[in-house]
Parts: C-alpha cells; sequence; structure tokens
C-alpha cells in the first residue's frame, strides 16, 4: 500500500471445495479479504473458484490475464496429490496439478507442506517416521508460550496421525514428503527455487525470538 506509485491493484482467486450448506465459505472469505483490503487502501477484487479436487481445477476457469503478474500460493494441499494410482497413459494427480499451475507462468510459486516422510509403503517406517515427527509437534505445543487450542489441535492431529498410520492406499491423503522431493518434483515440472534473502530471514528469526 505504501509503494511508490500507489497502491497496486491485487486480485486473488480462491479454490475450495463446494460448501455442504447453504454458506458459501468462499464468498464469506472474500468477504473478509476485501475489507481488510479497503483498511490498509489496497484496491482488491476476490474469485472464488469451487472444485472437490485441485487436479479437476483448468486454467480457463482461473480467468487469467496476459497482463497479469500471476502468484501462486498452496499450503497444505499437494502432499494429499501423491496417491493416486500410477497410469502409464495418464498423468498423476500431482503431475496434473502442477502441469496447469506451470501453464499460468506464475512469477513465484510459495509451497508450504510439513517437512516429514509419511509416504513409504512400509507401515514401519511410516510408524516410526510418525511416532518421532508428532511427538516434537505436540512437545512445542506444550512449550509454546501463547497457550494455542490444544482441544482443536489434538483433534486435528488425531485424524491427521490416523490417516498416516492406519490407512492404505488411496484413503491415506497425509502423504507428507520431506523438502528433497519436492525440490525434485517441482523442479521436473520448470519450478527453480529462488533465495528468500536476508530480510526475511532476520525476520523469521526475530519470531522465533519473540515466541521462544
Amino acid at each position: 500500500a505504501l509503494r511508490p506509485g500507489g497502491p497496486p491493484f491485487l486480485r486473488l482467486t480462491g479454490i475450495g471445495p463446494p460448501s455442504h450448506d447453504n454458506r458459501d465459505n468462499l464468498r464469506e472469505i472474500g468477504l473478509r479479504l476485501a475489507e481488510l483490503a479497503r483498511s490498509v487502501n489496497v484496491r482488491f477484487a476476490f474469485r472464488g473458484v469451487a472444485a472437490w479436487r485441485l487436479e479437476d481445477v483448468k486454467p480457463w476457469m482461473l480467468q487469467v490475464s496476459s497482463k497479469e503478474a500471476v502468484a501462486v500460493n498452496s499450503i497444505m494441499q499437494l502432499h494429499r496429490l501423491l496417491g493416486s494410482e500410477p497410469d502409464p497413459n495418464n498423468p498423476s494427480a500431482i503431475e496434473t496439478v502442477l502441469g496447469w499451475i506451470r501453464s499460468l507462468n506464475p512469477k513465484i510459486m510459495t509451497v508450504v507442506e510439513q517437512e516429514a516422510n509419511h509416504n513409504e509403503d512400509g507401515f514401519m517406517d511410516r510408524f516410526t517416521e510418525a511416532l518421532h515427527y508428532y511427538s516434537t509437534v505436540f512437545d512445542s505445543l506444550e512449550a509454546c508460550p501463547v497457550e494455542p487450542d490444544k482441544a482443536m489441535a489434538e483433534f486435528y492431529l488425531q485424524r491427521e496421525i490416523c490417516n498416516v498410520v492406519c490407512c492404505e492406499g488411496p484413503a491415506r491423503v497425509e502423504r507428507h514428503e520431506p523438502l528433497v522431493k519436492w525440490r525434485e518434483r517441482l523442479g521436473k515440472t520448470g519450478f527453480r527455487p529462488l533465495h528468500l534473502g536476508s530480510n526475511a530471514f532476520k525476520q523469521a528469526s526475530m519470531l522465533l525470538t519473540l515466541f521462544s
């Protein structure tokens, strides 16, 4: 909002599943974001795209203009696409989604995923990895000086752990993978990593200091 030349026009497209009730959740999110944009004097438009599966989304649905600078943000979604059955005649779900994202020619893509290895076929490997990983997660919740909603966190993590350990085949959707595998997969699609710069590192270090 304070950039030279005035604030830019920001158009945000949110993708989510259709609502189970009469509420339009995507529209509600858009209204909240529009209110925030007005408070900082940023011109803003929001568009929601309802889809049960990310691989069902087509680039034309997003109505991207060639004059726009596109940024893509994916938070805790891509790992759910790793369990599709391999088919030599068709791309996998993750290949399909990364393919249409790449076709948008984004200036930047940010991906948030858990740094874990829960996509192994062997039960014992998965169980051992989950035991160490989620023990650390629960320890961090206990040590957090800001009291989190522990009941909600435990409920969410309980379902996640159950899916990692107890489910097989397409039913197992919590298929977290380490960073090295994501870098390899994104690299094959045409993406390359970018350094965040010293300012982002300093800000992250400051936040860690505040909450440690």
